[in-house]
């Protein structure tokens, strides 16, 4: 409830008093399209995946065998190339003439349908499915392609319980644990997106029923979250909360939080549970209100300050994308929640443009898109200051979504102020330490959104917009969280 009565105000301020906002050209520079046809070009056939650049600040990406759980992400952003330059931009000049970006998809994720008879990769088979559930999103009649979909789904759908109420992510130590992670929130687009093509509910219900747990079980009041949850595979209670890649058990881990946010806004685009759109609500609330001063999260909000911790963009583009779809979430309630929508798209903007300034990654040294993120800072050394495939991958989809809300053109520049369209994207394509600027330097950029001064615009001014939003969200939203907790409890 906390959570919303924030988020209230500052929908009341961000529809009001926002300050100039900027969206970052460098979404759309040409170097996105040369950097990733080089690396769609360095093997003949793709036998081995870019999970991180080398760690130390070696640009050139460490490869994976095809049985990792991020082996999908490269094939996918080529699949967002083809979003954008056939769909949202055709015949945009940050295209590469010739390049068949679809075909390099297809190149990249042949060596991952296999996967389906054999893998090590638990609940991340929803991640590995991305390229084939867009293969069929091109082509309804690809029957290879819904073959392979298929298969992925009944490895995840065995991993359900319906004791528990959850699927399993991780295997754990011994048979008496069933541990779940928030990560998992993204891999249910797999159990929803079959649904929607065969009419199946029990998947729906088991999407469900693993989003109502992690509500109860991993989302703290304030919108925080827990990182894993252990539960008894005999009595479905909760053994354990913690962490296993966040700073301590008690802290928020700001990747698992990202999931969390663009999880809870894909259960409610298919399910409209409203629920869902308020845990989105709540865990993007957190997210939005607790970055540091750099506007880029560090890899855990409860890190120490001394020494500095470092940042990562991972979860900042993950997070970006997530509050773009959010918003689109926004613009479709009845009445649209204009405010609400124009408040997220805010916060995703000046994520990527702090995002940018930090981390833009031009030069030919470095293969990703953007450095500083951080894999898993507990490991043993730490790794961090990366460039990651995933943060790459959701930095060009925010960029896609920008385009499809109606924010800005193919080049970035700005559309007719913030509001965008009414309808917004559907779900998207599937459904390091650092404490300086970036080499690069700040970001070229757009300026986006009306430049009014808070105080000029009085405080009756903010009293009379927190005053209408808190009588709109009076029974949809500020009372809905609580509510919504309560009776998935029950």
């Amino acid at each position: 409830m906390t959570c919303l009565l924030t988020f209230a105000l500052a929908s009341a301020l961000s529809a009001q008093f926002v300050a100039t906002q900027t969206v970052p050209s460098e979404l759309y520079s040409p170097i996105i399209a040369q950097k990733l046809l080089k690396t769609a070009q360095s093997q003949s056939i793709a036998n081995s995946y870019p999970q991180y650049t080398y760690p130390g600040g070696n640009g050139s990406w460490d490869l994976f065998t095809a049985d990792t759980w991020t082996s999908a992400f490269f094939s996918g952003e080529l699949y967002l190339l083809n979003q954008r330059f056939t769909t949202l931009c055709p015949g945009n000049s940050a295209n590469i003439d010739g390049t068949n970006w679809i075909a390099e998809g297809m190149d990249w994720s042949e060596g991952l349908a296999g996967l389906t008879a054999s893998n090590t990769l638990g609940h991340d088979v929803g991640f590995i499915s991305q390229p084939f559930r867009d293969d069929v999103a091109l082509n309804f009649a690809n029957s290879t392609a819904l073959d392979i979909v298929q298969g992925f789904n009944a490895d995840l759908s065995a991993r359900f319980s319906p004791i528990v109420g959850c699927t399993k992510s991780w295997d754990g130590p011994t048979d008496n644990d069933f541990e779940v992670i928030m990560d998992n929130m993204q891999n249910l687009v797999l159990f929803l997106f079959t649904a929607s093509l065969t009419g199946n509910q029990t998947l729906v219900d088991m999407a469900m029923s693993h989003a109502n747990k992690t509500i109860e079980n991993h989302v703290r009041d304030d919108g925080s979250s827990f990182h894993v949850v252990d539960y008894d595979p005999t009595t479905g209670g909760v053994q354990w909360r913690g962490t296993a890649q966040g700073y301590s058990n008690s802290s928020t881990w700001s990747r698992g939080q990202a999931w969390g946010i663009y999880g809870f806004a894909t259960m409610y685009n298919f399910t409209r549970v409203q629920t869902y759109l308020d845990t989105s609500r709540c865990m993007a609330d957190y997210f939005v209100s607790n970055l540091p001063e750099a506007g880029v999260p560090y890899w855990d909000f409860n890190a120490p300050l001394s020494p500095p911790p470092s940042y990562d963009t991972s979860a900042a583009t993950i997070a970006a994308s997530a509050l773009l779809f959010l918003s689109s979430m926004e613009a479709q309630q009845s009445p649209a929640n204009t405010s609400g929508a124009q408040h997220w798209q805010q916060a995703a903007i000046s994520l990527l443009s702090s995002t940018v300034q930090l981390a833009w990654q031009p030069g030919g040294d470095w293969d990703s898109l953007l450095s500083n993120g951080t894999v898993n800072n507990r490991a043993t050394p730490p790794n961090n200051n990366t460039g990651v495939i995933y943060g790459d991958y959701y930095f060009i989809e925010a960029g896609n979504r920008l385009v499809e809300l109606g924010l800005v053109d193919c080049s970035g520049a700005v559309l007719n102020g913030t509001s965008g369209n009414s309808t917004g994207p559907s779900g998207g394509s599937g459904t390091g330490s650092g404490s300086g600027p970036s080499p690069s330097g700040p970001a070229n950029s757009a300026a986006i959104g009306p430049q009014t001064s808070l105080l000029s615009a009085g405080i009756l001014g903010i009293l009379v917009v927190v005053v209408a939003l808190m009588s709109l969200y009076d029974t949809a939203g500020i009372m809905a969280w609580s509510r919504g907790k309560t009776e998935i409890m029950d």
